[in-house]
């Protein structure tokens, strides 16, 4: 596999979050950051998946190009919507209070840290995008059905919470979607990656086994890293109660059935 493209798109995602950080220091606020760090996984799957390879499927890497490009467009938006009129992220807020003097400094090598975790992922596509077998395969099939699950799941659940946001405010959702998951969001976000990996496998070639470091790498952001910690360490803060009951009630990541009659749970 050519490793030009990769260098290059390696020094463009550090480029774009390094902008992310500019714009935090400029505006003092980090509503921004998971925006701009979508869009910088979007373009650089949309490079890995246009860069000519020999040996390459040119159907297959079209077809991953506008996948990404979809997955991308839909989180950007959602994010961009989200923080459109917020004063900050909760969760890059309290690292900045944590850190003290150290924030700035520390919240630059912590996207430079995102950077890299961004190459990961796109890692994955570019092997999905070069996987040489006619396209489609069974595996492609397979990809495709799962990213598709993944981007309509992760639509519902935001809608789901959105919906419920305007209707319930300072409540615990737990309805739909969020009634087998506390984070179905983030389960469908991982399931894409999945998709990803899938696409890429190629039994010939044990290279394209590195694709798994994405669902792998999502998985562990999500729930032990910067996704699931930190945002129910700020629900239990501001919804007390309500929130350990629907802990005790509700899967935390895999869409579950809830449990029934827990001591101490409320609607």
């Amino acid at each position: 596999m050519d490793i030009l493209p990769l260098i290059a798109i390696a020094v463009g995602l550090s480029v774009l979050m390094t902008v992310a950080w500019a714009i935090q220091r400029a505006t003092g606020s980090s509503g921004w950051i998971d925006a701009i760090w979508s869009i910088a996984v979007g373009l650089g799957g949309i490079a890995a998946a246009a860069w000519p390879e020999a040996g390459a499927v040119d159907e297959r890497r079209m077809a991953v190009g506008v996948l990404v490009m979809l997955w991308a467009l839909r989180l950007a938006g959602h994010i961009t919507a989200r923080t459109h009129g917020a004063q900050d992220d909760p969760r890059y807020a309290k690292l900045m209070q944590d850190w003290g003097r150290d924030g700035p400094r520390n919240l630059f090598v912590f996207l430079q840290i995102q950077a890299a975790a961004a190459f990961v992922l796109v890692l994955a596509v570019r092997l999905a995008a070069v996987n040489p077998h006619a396209f489609p395969t069974l595996t492609d099939v397979i990809g495709v059905v799962l990213l598709i699950i993944a981007i309509a799941g992760e639509t519902v659940a935001d809608s789901q919470l959105r919906r419920f946001g305007k209707t319930h405010k300072g409540a615990v959702c737990d309805t739909g979607l969020w009634a087998w998951s506390r984070h179905p969001n983030y389960f469908f976000e991982w399931l894409g990656w999945v998709a990803w990996a899938v696409v890429a496998f190629d039994p010939a070639n044990t290279w394209s086994l590195l694709a798994l470091a994405a669902p792998a790498l999502m998985y562990y952001l999500l729930v032990y890293a910067s996704g699931i910690p930190p945002l129910e360490a700020h629900m239990l803060a501001t919804r007390g109660e309500a929130f350990r009951a629907y802990q005790r009630r509700v899967s935390p990541f895999f869409p579950l059935p809830p449990k029934k009659h827990v001591k101490g749970a409320t609607s």
